[in-house]
């Protein structure tokens, strides 16, 4: 049985702001850098990455001198016209409570829709699967984004727990036990940052 860890990315600005960062390609800001030194994870066999600056900072920091494999369609969600604001900057646009109350399913104005942003994540993740199939390796972390990991989990975790209950705080992640000969994930567990045997 083989192993994937899914990690999000350290805090940016944006992130301790609270603002909507999607395309918007952020450095990790210097709270996000040190708490990410303050984290372990086990080795990995291969790095693989979303193409944003904030992801290969983070791959740098948590595996130094590993060069990651770049998957552009792991990359977070397109937030159109709401990308770089706050809710109390959205609050008042008509778009913004549409998509609210739609519980995050709607449209964004200018962005992606959840539809799309899921189905281009799940594209990207077959990817990594496909890599990860030809390849000699245990273990592979992966560096993206919370929308990300949320929509991979949401369609390949066995206990369908539901989208919104798979966020992660900045840094944090699940490692996932993958069963190579019928391609399915058996179990994720949320990561604690604390090393593990592997």
């Amino acid at each position: 049985m083989k192993k994937i860890l899914l990690i999000r990315h350290g805090k940016t600005q944006g992130n301790l702001e609270r603002r909507y960062i999607g395309r918007t390609d952020e450095p990790l800001c210097e709270a996000g850098r040190a708490a990410l030194e303050g984290r372990s994870y086990p080795a990995c066999d291969i790095l693989l990455s979303s193409p944003m600056v904030r992801c290969l900072e983070t791959g740098e920091i948590l595996y130094p001198g590993k060069k990651p494999e770049i998957v552009p369609d792991l990359r977070e969600c397109d937030f159109g016209r709401f990308e770089g604001k706050t809710y109390t900057e959205l609050c008042t646009d008509p778009d913004y409570q549409r998509f609210l109350d739609s519980n995050g399913t709607g449209e964004i104005p200018q962005g992606e829709s959840a539809a799309q942003f899921r189905e281009r994540c799940l594209r990207g993740f077959r990817q990594v699967l496909e890599i990860l199939d030809k390849a000699q390796w245990q273990t592979a972390a992966v560096i993206c984004h919370g929308g990300t990991i949320m929509s991979v989990l949401d369609a390949y975790d066995p206990e369908h727990l539901g989208f919104y209950q798979y966020q992660v705080e900045n840094g944090g992640g699940y490692l996932g036990y993958y069963e190579e000969e019928n391609h399915r994930f058996s179990r994720w567990e949320k990561l604690s940052g604390k090393r593990e045997a592997t």
